[in-house]
């Protein structure tokens, strides 16, 4: 019983008859929180008896994203006239506690819903919004060291809407950021095909090959002896360019990656400019260190 209440409640707070006297706070003051459309009628009106359940129909599929307040213009005519309404059925769309859109006379159930989704739309999807908040909230985790708690929150945000990208990307890090490759892979590689050629996919991809080739580097200080000792030692300086990326050293990786590119391009079928482009996938395309490097590359080739 209670829980129909509840509905019952919330059905009211969507849909309601106005007022002069409640319109101010029914449609000015709440249109500044969700869009408000005003379906102005009369008992007397054919057309009315039409449209005001289609409109009451695709009020209720929006979900709360609109709001629908119903006024008998017979027995309230202060805001009627305000707004010229001179003939019936006649409705408003209120945002921001202002109108915004509006029509006369009966429309098809198909043109309505359209109208609806279009007012709906005014305010933004809320669902969508609170994801959006969830994968920020998840992202600041990742950051902060807090990756167990990231791929936990990344997961949630799949269980609502399986094809989001970012929260897909955003697994994948946190499992590469807790040393787990493999675990790692496996959900990229169980992403939905709508989704896998994403350009935060193929970022996590690039991730997931630098941190495999890192797995067998070797230690920096040990890989930056060998190339100084000989700068020639091509596989040296590779290595090292790998090693270093592992470490958070990014620019210096790319620095050194360009180093070799330089000294001999065709090393190891074009290995340096490959790792380049590999490292440049993994990191975001307007990153100071991914600009920096692609212009430096294009110089040489094109020098």
């Amino acid at each position: 019983m209670l829980e129909l209440d509840a509905t019952a409640g919330a059905a009211a707070d969507l849909i309601k008859d106005g007022t002069d006297a409640s319109f101010a706070a029914d449609v000015i003051e709440a249109s500044k929180e969700v869009p408000v459309i005003v379906d102005f009628w009369a008992p007397w009106c054919g057309p009315c008896k039409t449209l005001g359940p289609a409109i009451e129909a695709a009020v209720t599929k929006a979900k709360g994203r609109v709001k629908l307040v119903k006024i008998d213009v017979d027995a309230n005519q202060a805001y009627a006239g305000q707004l010229q309404v001179q003939s019936i059925p006649t409705v408003y769309a209120f945002f921001n506690g202002q109108p915004v859109d509006g029509f006369q006379g009966a429309l098809p159930p198909s043109e309505i819903d359209a109208f609806v989704d279009k007012i709906a739309a005014l305010a933004g999807d809320p669902e969508a919004e609170g994801l959006s908040a969830a994968i920020e909230a998840a992202d600041q985790m990742l950051e902060e060291g807090a990756a167990a708690d990231a791929a936990e929150t990344f997961a949630a945000i799949l269980q609502e809407e399986p094809n989001n990208a970012p929260a897909y990307a955003g697994l994948v890090r946190s499992y590469l950021a807790l040393d787990d490759v493999d675990q790692a892979e496996a959900i990229l590689n169980g992403a939905p095909a709508e989704i896998s050629t994403d350009p935060l996919l193929e970022a996590v991809h690039a991730q997931i090959t630098l941190a495999r080739e890192a797995a067998n580097a070797g230690p920096v200080t040990e890989l930056q002896d060998a190339v100084e000792a000989d700068p020639d030692n091509h596989q040296a300086r590779f290595d090292l360019a790998t090693a270093l990326h592992a470490s958070g050293q990014a620019e210096e990786a790319v620095n050194q990656l360009l180093e070799l590119f330089r000294r001999d391009r065709e090393w190891n079928d074009g290995a340096a400019k490959t790792q380049l482009f590999t490292i440049f996938d993994a990191h975001d395309a307007k990153d100071p260190i991914v600009l920096n490097g692609r212009r430096k590359l294009s110089s040489m080739i094109f020098a």
